[in-house]
């Protein structure tokens, strides 16, 4: 299967001298077109450091990230930023929303300041994507008239509007309740069968089960590759137990 990502003897050094550490250390991984991999570590593993390095979020020390064969670190910052805009999506623990904004212009508003001349079609676009994710009706509620799931959704939906090839989530259920959190995961596994790929950060067994693949880190690098079988939303309790049981031999 093609590889959207390639990450190759990643490293991420963090302060000087002998405050100096590497949060990645020699990092290798790849991600194909498609598929769904969580990335699980204890605090400070470098489990989100991964994730910004791959994504281009944020410079590496020393390696190669390519992006469907590009090298991210031989690319302006413009060119940079556009791959991000127009291939990548990111949703974040707490979506960042404009209060003074509703739900709808929140969604468009990254959008339209790339396309101010079909805003129509980019309203459609939000709206359709809207009721796909369950939050149709809600597009003129304020920010603070929503749930936390709710508004997920919403950062879900802003995520999606330019139909990136790969979505990166760091702990996008870390702020909800265990059903808004499942609610969030079974639609991130239905916008996966659509062929977007996703890299997902989370400390949680049960949100990394939902995943094709899990990549288990410590002390920046990669001990554990654990692959799932594809039954997705089948023996989760097995899926489950298989990911605890990895997470307590690599001793996270």
């Amino acid at each position: 299967m093609k590889k959207i990502i390639t990450g190759k003897n990643i490293v991420k050094t963090f302060g000087e001298g002998s405050e100096k550490t590497n949060a990645l250390n020699g990092v290798n991984v790849e991600i194909a077109k498609g598929e769904f991999v969580a990335v699980m570590g204890a605090s400070g593993s470098g489990k989100s450091t991964l994730l910004f390095a791959l994504s281009g979020m944020d410079n590496i020390s020393d390696g190669s990230v390519k992006f469907d064969d590009i090298e991210l670190s031989e690319l302006s910052e413009n060119k940079l930023a556009d791959i991000r805009r127009t291939k990548m999506g990111f949703v974040f623990q707490q979506p960042t929303m404009l209060k003074n904004l509703n739900l709808l212009d929140n969604i468009i508003l990254p959008t339209l300041q790339d396309d101010k001349k079909n805003i129509n079609e980019i309203i459609q676009r939000a709206k359709s994507l809207m009721k796909k994710t369950g939050i149709s009706g809600l597009e003129k509620r304020d920010t603070t008239q929503v749930s936390g799931g709710q508004l997920q959704r919403a950062g879900i939906c802003r995520a999606l509007m330019n139909s990136p090839e790969i979505l990166f989530a760091d702990e996008p259920t870390g702020a909800l309740n265990s059903k808004s959190a499942e609610e969030i995961m079974d639609l991130l596994v239905n916008i996966n069968k659509d062929g977007t790929a996703i890299l997902l950060v989370t400390h949680d067994a049960k949100v990394a089960a939902k995943a094709d693949r899990i990549l288990f880190t410590k002390d920046g690098v990669i001990v554990s590759d654990l692959l799932l079988y594809k039954s997705k939303g089948k023996d989760m309790d097995a899926r489950i137990e298989k990911v605890v049981t990895q997470m307590a031999d690599v001793g996270i």
